[in-house]
């Protein structure tokens, strides 16, 4: 295509975001918006006109491709409309709820020939390609663990948003999945999983129903193992991603933002993001908001800090690329094969299904494979 045209599902704060970058790319329009509390503002903002469902809007002629970025919640069914009528699609993480309805999306989608991106951004951070090239370089030897770890402590808030509540966003687990996307895409899909936790500190009006404190294991065969820990219940934050290889070790830091590389011969840092200016920005914005780091997202009425807008850009632009017909990258190609998606939706079904039962699940169990 020498023009794609977009249609928009969900014109929120990261809706809105995405529709900003896409119309970087001088090829790229914003024709078609679906919201129902945000369209106004952002068919101003954005030049589109307002679609009166997502039925009309992917049934438009002037739109080429669909962005999905509503309520994780409904998602799959704005990705099943736009299948059926043949657009081509980038959905916002998680892409679904359950692995059932992960694996409709991406049959569907590729019974209708559709192009089907799941927008999982820690893929095209600087530092993260940087330290993938390395373990595939043998850097670090043979991977054998990785810890990821993602909490914060959270206040009660005037309104609990839908983020908030578990059934509408998959709590922590779903909601947060880009460490479990990355940890998977490292050391291949989870064969076991076991998760324990609960909510522990955010019970009571102002807090919602996702628990608050996760505590997951997970092994992938030929002892290989991660760990993750997920939360809203920590007075010390954290956020970064170690990864334990036979020669080195890497860590990934999320917060002092960074990447280094140590082994016995060298020591390497690099940047995470796509400018020392964007990793002091995700530094100083962690600083500025520890302490309610999960609800800082969400009003639309403000842009996305600088380091975010660069992920949104970087991934959209890829989208854009593979519309017009440029050649895929290797490295991305179980984003819009569905794998990626399944794998990280499928191990989440483990996990959310042992510690409902309290023991160890496996992840065939989910994938009936």
């Amino acid at each position: 295509m020498s023009e794609v045209r977009y249609g928009l599902v969900g014109a929120g704060y990261f809706g809105l975001a995405i529709g900003r970058a896409l119309l970087k790319e001088p090829s790229a329009s914003i024709t078609r918006i679906f919201d129902a509390e945000n369209s106004a503002n952002a068919a101003l903002v954005l030049g589109a006109k307002v679609s009166a469902s997502i039925e009309r809007l992917c049934a438009s002629e002037d739109v080429d491709a669909v962005v999905v970025a509503s309520p994780n919640w409904a998602h799959a069914e704005a990705v099943l409309v736009a299948a059926q009528h043949g657009k081509h699609v980038f959905c916002e993480k998680p892409i679904a709820l359950s692995f059932e309805d992960c694996s409709r999306m991406i049959t569907e989608t590729a019974q209708a020939g559709v192009l089907f991106m799941a927008g999982h951004a820690m893929n095209f951070m600087r530092g993260v390609r940087r330290a993938k090239a390395l373990i595939a370089e043998g850097a670090i030897g043979e991977v054998v663990f990785c810890r990821a770890v993602r909490n914060n402590w959270e206040e009660p808030q005037g309104e609990v948003t839908w983020k908030k509540r578990r059934e509408l966003s998959g709590g922590h687990l779903y909601h947060h999945i880009h460490e479990l996307d990355f940890v998977q895409s490292i050391m291949g899909p989870a064969v076991s999983a076991t998760m324990a936790g609960g909510n522990v500190a955010h019970l009571g009006p102002g807090y919602g129903n996702e628990d608050d404190l996760l505590l997951m294991t997970l092994e992938f065969g030929n002892n290989t193992f991660a760990a993750l820990e997920y939360g809203s219940a920590f007075r010390w934050p954290e956020h970064y991603v170690l990864i334990e290889g036979t020669m080195g070790a890497i860590r990934i830091d999320l917060q002092d933002t960074g990447v280094e590389v140590r082994t016995p011969e060298r020591t390497e840092s690099s940047l995470l993001h796509r400018s020392q200016a964007e990793d002091d920005d995700r530094t100083a914005f962690y600083n500025r908001g520890a302490a309610d780091g999960g609800v800082l997202f969400g009003n639309p009425s403000i842009e996305p800090p600088l380091w975010l807008r660069g992920m949104i850009e970087e991934e959209l632009s890829y989208f854009h690329s593979l519309l017009r017909g440029e050649p895929a990258v290797a490295e991305f190609a179980a984003l819009t094969d569905g794998s990626a998606a399944a794998a990280s939706i499928a191990t989440a079904d483990a996990l959310s299904l042992s510690l409902r039962e309290g023991r160890k699940v496996l992840v065939s169990e989910i994938t009936g494979r």
